[in-house]
């Protein structure tokens, strides 16, 4: 595709114009960036070389560390590097790039955490036929088939931002190359890519969604029809960690795109981007690990292995 656009590099503003933020922001970022990458690759490591981790379960998991770690790996230098730069430069091929796979990563963990929730769904509402349902095959077509999707989506996305025109402002009012702050940027008309990008959105959003809250609802139906206490503490602890981290994922990204006021809009939406960029990639390793006795059982024969 060809742009035509005199703008050939943008400026980040970043997540806040206060200088004096800059440094604790910076502190604080790093260690965000080093316990997401820590977190999501020693959980790839462990269930890489722990056998008994070889489940579908933990199939969705490592893919879903995968695309958490790569997403961070996408964001947070440059968001590190507007807090120690006076002026925090992007080519636009190098933001039509972190766009894309910004999309791409966004959209993929949209269609794992779908994938997830139906996997829990067979599990506790058809138990004895989980390992011919949730087979190898099944999975591997599932995990690419969300890869598949996410490629596509962003490819529409930046394919559809590359066709713009940027001729004037070039300072992007944010702390990376997203969507609704290029748009603002271009001098052409841009109600047919906020169409695009809204039907997307919408679609993605509304078909996961319905997709994850039939999957919970049929399986608060068949918890109903148990009644000791054990088989409500299995499926809690079966779905728990799931549904955390679905409440974070869509929470934090729909109030990203909650537009309260014009004036506001920007800020609330640098604000809980934060969450889906930054957070959420950090909190996911530790929801899947801290109260999970499988994980915890590999870490130690992890470590008892590196010991000896």
């Amino acid at each position: 595709m060809e742009n035509d656009s005199s703008v050939m590099e943008f400026i980040l503003v970043g997540l806040t114009d206060q200088s004096q933020l800059h440094l604790p922001l910076f502190f604080l970022f790093l260690l965000n960036y080093v316990v997401t990458v820590v977190g999501n690759l020693s959980l790839i490591n462990l269930i890489c070389l722990n056998s008994h981790l070889h489940t579908p379960m933990y199939f969705f998991i490592f893919n879903l560390s995968f695309i958490d770690l790569c997403h961070s790996l996408v964001i947070t230098p440059k968001m590190l590097m507007n807090f120690v730069s006076e002026k925090n430069v992007i080519s636009f091929t190098e933001c039509m790039t972190q766009l894309f796979f910004f999309c791409f990563f966004v959209h993929s963990e949209c269609y794992v955490l779908t994938a997830m929730a139906y996997d829990r769904y067979v599990a506790i509402c058809k138990p004895l036929l989980y390992t011919v349902t949730m087979s190898s095959q099944v999975c591997s077509l599932l995990m690419f088939g969300s890869y598949v999707m996410g490629f596509a989506g962003a490819m529409v996305h930046t394919g559809d931002m590359v066709r713009l025109s940027f001729c004037d402002s070039n300072i992007i009012s944010h702390y990376m190359c997203d969507i609704f702050p290029l748009l603002q940027l271009s001098c052409s008309s841009t109600y047919a890519s906020e169409l695009v990008t809204s039907v997307i959105v919408g679609t993605v959003g509304i078909i996961s969604s319905f997709i994850i809250f039939i999957s919970y609802a049929l399986i608060l139906s068949s918890v109903l029809h148990v009644s000791s206490a054990q088989g409500w503490s299995k499926a809690f602890s079966t779905c728990g960690s799931h549904i955390v981290t679905v409440g974070l994922f869509y929470g934090s990204g729909l109030f990203t795109h909650l537009k309260t006021s014009p004036a506001g809009s920007m800020g609330q939406g640098k604000f809980f981007s934060v969450f889906y960029t930054n957070v959420v990639p950090m909190l996911n390793p530790l929801i899947y690990s801290l109260r999970n006795k499988d994980v915890k059982c590999a870490l130690k024969k992890t470590l008892k292995r590196i010991a000896n």
